[in-house]
């Protein structure tokens, strides 16, 4: 069962303190499925990340426009949980709700945004960016 952007918040909001959340983002990262060795590539690296991160976007019809699903994975553990939070919160939805979702109001409410490098701020800013980007290009094809 895929986890929600919602039942991410629930879990974050039990969890006292950072190093159990640390603990519980790790392991969201754990759960992603096997990201296929074919799609590591440069085309599918997103720049402007300190770890390496892969992004996959796959396109498909919808009754509201262009649907995206996405697919990820990073070498670095708390990445790899920042890519599962981004999946929960944009993947499977339609071009246009993915360019109006808020990720910064999310990741807000969980308390992730004041504890992240900055390196990982602006990593997580670039794939955020990426995942914009596809969304545009799939309402620009229509």
């Amino acid at each position: 069962m895929t986890m929600t952007i919602d039942d991410i918040i629930d879990d974050f909001e039990l969890l006292d303190n950072w190093d159990d959340r640390y603990r519980y983002l790790i392991e969201l990262g754990r759960k992603l499925p096997p990201f296929p060795e074919a799609e590591r590539s440069e085309t599918t690296k997103v720049q402007g990340c300190a770890s390496q991160v892969w992004l996959v976007s796959d396109l498909s019809a919808g009754a509201d426009g262009p649907r995206l699903a996405f697919i990820g994975d990073s070498d670095a553990h708390i990445v790899r949980g920042l890519i599962a939070i981004l999946l929960a919160l944009y993947s499977d939805k339609s071009a246009r709700d993915i360019l109006g979702i808020d990720p910064a109001a999310v990741f807000d409410r969980i308390g992730l945004r004041d504890h992240l490098t900055p390196q990982r701020s602006n990593g997580l800013r670039s794939m955020v960016e990426r995942i914009r980007a596809d969304a545009r290009g799939a309402l620009a094809t229509v």
